[in-house]
């Protein structure tokens, strides 16, 4: 494969082969760059993610805007599938139902992630210390499961401890991250301004129009953004949850872009030779490019650990956001044996079963990278795709309904005033934009290891909630309530 770029003025990025830099790239290597670009699309493809950065954190947090003027209203842990049956204007029991289903699979897709980069990124930082270490995929499905039980115990056994465990996510987020950007922009030797800023490398994926390949590597940087509505499925447990979520939900999707901004450009400049990075045997460059910037294998290990870490810990509330979410769909009667996962444990005082299946899609999924990487890596894509789906319906049915019945609106505790229509406008254009090329494969040519099959795994969802509608959703839902629901029942 040959290195192809785009220069707009003069850079340090070198010509050749992608293994030129390492004397040829050996059978392990070339593995290693084909499961690199699957994962770190964004990285690979090109130097302007600075731009993809930034342009992901203006759709996100317009995203963020207008759901949180939803959620300002109607704070339920039902969210995006509550809203649209409230703003459908004709056929919302169905839409609603079909919403339900699409988000639960998403989230619960979402929170494998986590599990599956901190467990192979264990692996690669083992390959960094013990270069004989062989990478083989069953180790990485244990080290995930390792990396969840934490997580679902204390999900059990310690729900109270969540707001603790959330604040410590938060400062380990704005602490560790500052420092690991000090270490490398410090140590590191430094690329020219115009690699950051004006260096186009599109020769990687095999894809020649470079709006095409600007527009994939979108993929990677929508990552750390994506799930603006988290917060929103707690809200049933969240104090005067009309004010705190909606301000969550922008506060946090500004500070994970400013943050994700901050920490793309030191890892740009100090990077080095990124061909080198990219045929990293350990599978993640960034490891590569922490050990050139340190020139220490430990102090490598403990930046990977800062950045790990908070990922981890933010792992124990994502779970209790989507069991709330799992929990509440199947209170409105949306999953399939509804009454049992519904109930609320009279001892633990959660969603327990709800918990449990949410805990076992985790270790079913984690199989799935044991026989193909490719099948793994399109449930992965699935979580943003669904996900970016879920937040399209209701922005286009509350667009739909400020153009008619405007005044059928309610105002919330936050409300965008004339700007409404505005800032979900443009919510709904970054929404279709990542949903349109979230399915693209990220190389040429296609094969069965490299093709992205988010689009047929979310069109079988799909599929599935059309026919559970057909067999069972039309008799039981009835849509979304806002009724409590007792402890006991």
């Amino acid at each position: 494969m040959q290195q192809e770029t785009e220069t707009k003025s003069e850079s340090p990025v070198r010509s050749g082969s992608i293994g030129s830099g390492t004397g040829g790239a050996s059978p392990r290597q070339k593995q290693q760059l084909e499961r690199y670009l699957n994962f770190f699309s964004s990285l690979a493809f090109s130097s302007s993610i600075v731009y993809g950065i930034m342009l992901s954190t203006v759709g996100n947090l317009a995203i963020a805007c207008s759901l949180a003027e939803l959620a300002s209203i109607h704070p339920t842990a039902g969210a995006q599938y509550h809203w649209s049956y409230f703003l459908a204007p004709c056929g919302r029991r169905f839409i609603s139902f079909f919403q339900g289903l699409v988000t639960v699979f998403s989230w619960s897709a979402l929170v494998c992630i986590a599990p599956h980069f901190i467990g192979t990124q264990i692996q690669g930082i083992v390959v960094l210390a013990h270069p004989q270490y062989k990478l083989v995929q069953w180790r990485g499905t244990l080290l995930m499961w390792a990396v969840a039980i934490i997580p679902i115990i204390v999900n059990i056994f310690a729900c109270r401890v969540l707001i603790g465990i959330e604040y410590a996510a938060g400062i380990m987020h704005v602490v560790f991250l500052p420092v690991t950007i000090a270490v490398l922009v410090s140590l590191a030797p430094h690329n020219l301004d115009s690699f950051v800023w004006d260096t186009f490398v599109g020769g990687l994926s095999g894809w020649k129009d470079s709006d095409v390949v600007f527009s994939i590597g979108l993929l990677g940087v929508i990552t750390p953004l994506a799930g603006v509505d988290g917060i929103i499925h707690m809200a049933e447990e969240v104090k005067n949850a009309k004010v705190v979520v909606p301000r969550s939900m922008i506060y946090g999707t500004l500070i994970n872009g400013v943050l994700a901004f901050a920490y793309l450009i030191a890892v740009i400049y100090c990077m080095g030779d990124y061909a080198e990075a990219l045929l990293s045997p350990t599978g993640y460059p960034i490891i590569k490019i922490a050990y050139q910037a340190t020139g220490s294998k430990p102090a490598t290990y403990v930046l990977m650990a800062m950045g790990m870490l908070p990922g981890w810990i933010a792992l124990f509330n994502g779970l209790a956001s989507v069991t709330r979410l799992t929990w509440a769909f199947a209170r409105d009667n949306g999953l399939p044996f509804s009454d049992f996962f519904a109930r609320v444990d009279s001892t633990f005082k959660i969603p327990l079963r709800a918990l449990f299946l949410v805990s076992s899609c985790i270790f079913a999924r984690s199989f799935i990278q044991i026989g193909s990487n490719a099948a793994f890596n399109a449930i992965l894509s699935l979580s943003k795709l669904g996900l970016y789906i879920s937040y399209l319906i209701p922005l286009i049915l509350l667009v739909l309904k400020r153009l008619t019945v405007p005044g059928d609106i309610p105002q919330g505790t936050f409300t965008l005033g004339k700007w409404g229509l505005t800032m979900n406008l443009i919510a709904i254009v970054f929404a279709t934009y990542f949903v349109i090329f979230l399915p693209f494969p990220p190389t040429l040519p296609v094969t069965a290891e490299n093709m992205n099959y988010a689009g047929p795994v979310l069109g079988f969802v799909m599929l599935f909630a059309c026919g559970d509608w057909i067999v069972r959703g039309r008799h039981k839902w009835e849509g979304p309530t806002l009724r409590p629901y007792m402890r006991d029942e």
